[in-house]
């Protein structure tokens, strides 16, 4: 039972001194204010005063210094900062590349917290001693981060004979990172109340929902509990698979601020020389993991959104046969266990399950339609996919971006990375940019559940990238496009035979209906409601006539107002002719009312 002591020793580590978190939160402010306000100087005042170009000219730069500074201020101040960057890093839908790749190389750059408050943590949490709790605990971390750090450890006799094992790793969260996580989100959430005032700003993405959705990505990583229930239910997913592992949950040492694993380390599945050296073929691994990454997506809809080298390791182990299949699903047929094969010499054993995400039933049939239009170099279809995905607006004009993924695929389709790296310099950038600007002019936000899916194929293709220069994506995703294909094609043809069973019913029961109907009309019993029906039709005539008028007021009142900005004379002539429709809108139906009385 945890004693008193411990209990105000455990406030202790987790509250930080309250004039560091006022210092922090008015930093993370500071900051904001500065680059809000120059940000506004030179995107709307300069371009109104007839200095657009000015501005426009060191663009690049000044947005690549604003990423830097914040780069320094994440470091420097760690916490959730850190994690503020990686976000960014991925928002290619709302922010300029020249942030997005500034941001992306930031990592958790943070030193170990001293391991005697690790200690009073972990003890708080476990209710004994470290030195009850386990047989051995590593006071030098195995790896520090950002929100917590990793110890390893050896379990007690009794847990080591319970779980059938004693090396374990212990991750610990870092004293007070409760409170500096409401700190930093309290900042976050002032700071996007006033970017929702700019209408520049608030015309384009939703930042407050920006913020709460990196609020609740963030709650859930710093609580353990959430963390090794990821872990179990990723486990069940692939059970059975002698593809993928993951590490077992010591729930006897585990709380919400102390999570107790299997010690699964291996090599890490960027080591390169050390795959070699073990004998394993690192392009093997890559397309294996590609496929591994592919399984999660498509077939089971629970994924490890967070897939970067540290959190996947390479585990030689002996060669087995007969090994049973992955569970059923719709790529059964395209994953390499669905056959009877013997089952590799090795296998990816994933780690950190505090960032996972879930692809909802009809995300995951809007994915597989992206998927489709890819395998076809169909930049139209591509396009209605991902507008069936919830990317794009109904209002969104998708002209100009279907002729610029039409070029995407006849220029780049179908290539490697080893293979874009050999296109001219000048056109890959030229067609960045020209690609950039089409997305950018576009109503889009990227749904919660889609950014995760980016984010973890972004790392996807960069790691199996780094391990085999020649990885071509397109060769990753053709087996899925092909028994997607085999699946939609079963899918017409039972839609056609649900069809043609409907049309051959109706059919069968014609003759019946028409002597009916012949028997109702000698009868004298087949009645018209004309009039009834006239009346409903002009009822819809009139009030779409009031629709119209109100659109239309809508429309020259708006440009009246745009247009006074630089033509004053025009501009209050439209909205005085807006008048007349805004009367017809409001007083059609009153006057006819009264014309009937």
């Amino acid at each position: 039972m945890t004693s008193v002591p411990s209990e105000r020793r455990r406030r202790e580590d987790s509250t930080p001194d309250v004039g560091n978190t006022r210092a922090r939160y008015r930093r993370i402010l500071r900051f904001a204010v500065r680059h809000i306000v120059q940000t506004w100087w030179f995107e709307l005042v300069l371009p109104r005063i007839g200095l657009a170009k000015v501005a426009a000219r060191g663009r690049t730069a000044r947005l690549t210094r604003i990423a830097q500074r914040f780069h320094v201020l994440a470091v420097d101040l760690g916490g959730l900062m850190i994690k503020v960057g990686q976000y960014l890093s991925s928002r290619l839908d709302v922010l300029p590349p020249e942030i997005t790749h500034e941001l992306a190389g930031l990592q958790d750059e943070v030193p170990p917290v001293p391991f005697d408050a690790i200690r009073r943590l972990a003890e708080a949490e476990l209710g004994v001693p470290l030195e009850r709790a386990y047989a051995r605990f590593d006071p030098t971390p195995l790896a520090a981060a950002s929100l917590g750090q990793a110890h390893r450890a050896r379990l007690s006799p009794i847990d080591a004979a319970d779980m059938g094992y004693d090396e374990a790793v212990v991750k610990v969260q870092r004293p007070g990172i409760e409170t500096i996580v409401d700190v930093d989100l309290s900042a976050l959430r002032r700071v996007a109340g006033w970017l929702s005032r700019v209408r520049i700003v608030s015309s384009r993405v939703d930042v407050p929902s920006l913020v709460e959705e990196f609020a609740a990505t963030s709650l859930e990583e710093i609580d353990y509990l959430q963390e090794a229930a990821n872990a179990e239910r990723f486990a069940a997913s692939f059970a059975g698979d002698p593809r993928v592992a993951a590490p077992e949950v010591v729930w006897e040492r585990t709380t919400r601020r102390v999570l107790t694993l299997a010690d699964v380390t291996a090599i890490k599945i960027n080591d390169r020389e050390s795959l070699l050296a073990a004998g394993i073929d690192p392009k093997a691994v890559a397309k294996q993991f590609a496929t591994v990454m592919f399984d999660q997506l498509f077939r089971d809809g629970f994924f490890h959104a967070d897939p970067h080298p540290g959190n996947i390791f390479v585990t030689p182990v002996e060669r087995v046969t007969d090994a049973a299949p992955p569970a059923s699903g719709v790529m059964d047929a395209a994953s390499p266990a669905s056959s009877p094969a013997a089952s590799p010499a090795w296998r990816l054993t994933f780690i950190d399950f505090g960032m996972m995400g879930e692809v909802p039933d009809g995300l995951r049939r809007g994915l597989q339609q992206v998927i489709l239009a890819v395998a076809a170099r169909d930049g139209k279809r591509l396009v209605d996919s991902i507008r069936g995905v919830g990317v794009l607006l109904p209002s969104a004009d998708t002209a100009e971006l279907e002729r610029a993924m039409t070029e995407l695929f006849a220029r780049f389709g179908g290539m490697g990375l080893a293979e874009v790296r050999q296109v001219d310099e000048r056109e890959l950038r030229s067609f960045a940019i020209e690609f950039g600007e089409v997305m950018r002019a576009l109503p889009f936000q990227l749904p919660e559940n889609f950014l995760l899916v980016i984010r973890s194929m972004s790392l996807t293709s960069g790691l199996c990238s780094s391990l085999d220069p020649d990885f071509n994506m397109w060769d990753a995703v053709e087996p899925y496009a092909g028994q997607l294909l085999r699946d939609e094609r079963g899918n017409v043809v039972q839609a056609l035979g649900q069809q043609a069973l409907s049309v051959a019913g109706t059919v069968a029961r014609l003759p019946q209906r028409l002597d009916a109907l012949a028997d109702r009309i000698e009868e004298g019993r087949l009645v018209a409601n004309s009039p009834r029906l006239e009346q409903r039709v002009a009822r819809l005539e009139r009030t779409t006539r009031r629709i119209v008028s109100a659109v239309l007021f809508v429309g020259l009142f708006i440009g009246g107002i745009l247009l006074r900005v630089d033509e004053p004379v025009w501009g209050t002539v439209l909205i005085a002719v807006s008048v007349i429709p805004l009367l017809h809108a409001l007083f059609a139906g009153i006057f006819r009312r009264r014309g009937r009385g």
